[in-house]
């Protein structure tokens, strides 16, 4: 009979990859890039969908390996990050960059299966979030600006993976992620400030929980809803959203930019936190409504 060490073993192998790779967030990449895949393509092709699916989170959770890597000893400062892997002791620094890299390797090379410009794209996006992003976080608030675009590319990577070609729809699909990371982000910074400041990081726009990060934060979620409903004017190419369609973008936007003017107006940490789980729910709603706009029309 297996012995309760033995059993247990594997079940930690488990629990340790999946908190390194951050599981939640690169799942949410990978839905990101599967809607900007269904958008592009003509026919679906299950194959590719699956390795977009197994390539993307190889792609996003070797970004995470790596930047836990980098920042093992400020995460071991901040109670949001002490028990991850690294700094709780649970895995070593060498068996986590072996893991990135291997992650890296098989990402990139399971995206070129499917064109090299997806593969492309996926390296950049590893490039800027480690070689970039990472640093700036410790350096400047300006790293929050650098961070969007990486997080971004997912859902324009799928579109570029259905297509092999980038243009005016995929930059769309970019634009609209883009802005909405900064209300999304600068939230976290928000609610997280305390915690963040003990680990050293520069999250919010002017490094205070005030008035003008709040206006910022308001703006960026009106310019994140714009953006989300220009496909609906019909100057983006084969990618448009139906006036039922851009009604309802329209109300999740609303509902968006209200919670943006909440925490404005009360600047506390639970409206922060609030506006934080509104983004995440208003940018997976919008892409499901712009999957069905297409598949239902």
């Amino acid at each position: 009979m297996p012995t309760a060490q033995s059993q247990s073993f594997p079940v930690s192998v488990v629990k340790n990859f999946t908190e390194i790779t951050k599981m939640r967030l690169s799942v949410s990449v990978v839905f990101s890039s599967i809607a900007g895949y269904l958008l592009g393509t003509d026919s679906i092709n299950f194959f590719t969908l699956f390795i977009l699916g197994v390539g993307g989170y190889c792609m996003v959770g070797a970004s995470n390996v790596f930047n836990q890597i980098i920042e093992k000893d400020r995460d071991a400062l901040m109670d949001r990050t002490k028990d991850r892997p690294i700094p709780a002791g649970r895995m070593g620094v060498t068996s986590a960059f072996i893991l990135a890299c291997l992650l890296t390797l098989i990402g990139i090379a399971i995206l070129y299966i499917i064109n090299p410009m997806t593969a492309l794209f996926g390296a950049i996006s590893i490039f800027m979030y480690v070689s970039m992003y990472t640093p700036l976080k410790t350096k400047t608030p300006l790293a929050v600006f650098v961070g969007a675009f990486p997080g971004a590319i997912p859902f324009m990577l799928g579109w570029v993976a259905a297509t092999n070609d980038f243009g005016i729809e995929p930059g769309t699909l970019f634009m609209i992620q883009f802005f909405w990371q900064f209300p999304h982000f600068w939230a976290i910074g928000w609610f997280l400030f305390d915690d963040y400041k003990k680990g050293g990081f520069f999250m919010l726009p002017n490094g205070k929980r005030d008035k003008g990060t709040a206006i910022q934060i308001v703006l960026y979620c009106i310019w994140t809803v714009l953006a989300s409903l220009i496909p609906a004017v019909g100057v983006t190419g084969s990618l448009y959203l139906t006036p039922f369609s851009a009604v309802l973008i329209a109300v999740i936007g609303i509902w968006l930019i209200y919670y943006a003017v909440r925490l404005f107006k009360l600047r506390t940490e639970k409206a922060a936190k609030q506006l934080m789980l509104v983004s995440v729910s208003y940018i997976t709603l919008l892409q499901l409504i712009y999957v069905l706009d297409k598949f239902i029309r």
